[in-house]
């Protein structure tokens, strides 16, 4: 067993600790079982019916009430996405899982993802990788995120305040890059610091309200560095914000 391997068995034994505490993994499971449910129904459309079960098991395991503020703690395991302020929102837990199994983390791999957000879609991949490097351009939310992340142990994850667009050179090449807010086009910093044979999970599309043209792509990087892009579902994410921090 690798390194990396046993690492996330470490990470997923304290996680799962920490839940045997709470009173809300019943919420958990009941949340997932939607999840599995929505899979089913549009996996005609998708072409993924059925989702990592691996993946599940990180939702079963990581209690989004943490990551969602207090007053929306209750809606917390609703299929939906919520509010967390500074104009942006926390994904519905069918999307997060979605974009995970989409992704095929491993064990051993090291994972770049681009808007913290609350932490939770970091925390959630935390369980299946080595590394996960995290970078939010609102330092509220990314100072929020990265407290939330350090009290519930989620050792293995790095975060920074910085624009996303730019990537987190310092750490690349990642195998694998997740990007959880819509850039009209595929940044080429990310495209760069993808490790060839490495994976990008990403909406891309216009941000404007009254246009639903945001297209969930995933992008295979190929041992020659040439890359490959498939759309999978239509999808709507606030926009990638590009420039200074704010």
């Amino acid at each position: 067993m690798g390194r990396g391997a046993i690492v996330a068995l470490i990470l997923a034994a304290v996680a799962a600790s920490a839940v045997a505490k709470d009173d809300r993994a019943p919420e958990r499971r009941l949340m997932v079982e939607a999840i599995e449910r929505l899979a089913l129904s549009v996996g005609a459309s998708t072409g993924h019916a059925k989702l990592d079960e691996r993946v599940l098991d990180a939702l079963r395991t990581v209690p989004r009430h943490e990551f969602v503020p207090a007053n929306a703690s209750r809606m917390a395991y609703a299929d939906r996405p919520l509010d967390i302020g500074h104009g942006q929102s926390i994904s519905q837990p069918f999307v997060v899982a979605f974009m995970t199994h989409l992704l095929q983390v491993q064990p051993d791999d090291r994972v770049l993802e681009i808007g913290t957000g609350s932490g939770y879609q970091a925390a959630v991949m935390s369980l299946l990788a080595r590394e996960v490097y995290s970078v939010e351009i609102v330092p509220g939310l990314a100072n929020r995120a990265a407290l939330t992340l350090q009290r519930l142990g989620y050792a293995n994850v790095s975060s920074r305040i910085g624009d996303g667009y730019r990537g987190w050179e310092e750490h690349a090449p990642y195998d694998k890059i997740m990007v959880t807010a819509a850039p009209e086009y595929i940044p080429q910093a990310l495209l760069a610091q993808l490790k060839p044979g490495g994976r990008l999970v990403i909406p891309v599309g216009s941000i404007d309200p009254g246009m639903q043209v945001q297209n969930l792509m995933v992008v295979e990087k190929a041992a020659d560095g040439t890359t490959t892009s498939t759309s999978v579902i239509p999808v709507r994410f606030v926009p990638l914000v590009h420039g200074k921090t704010n």
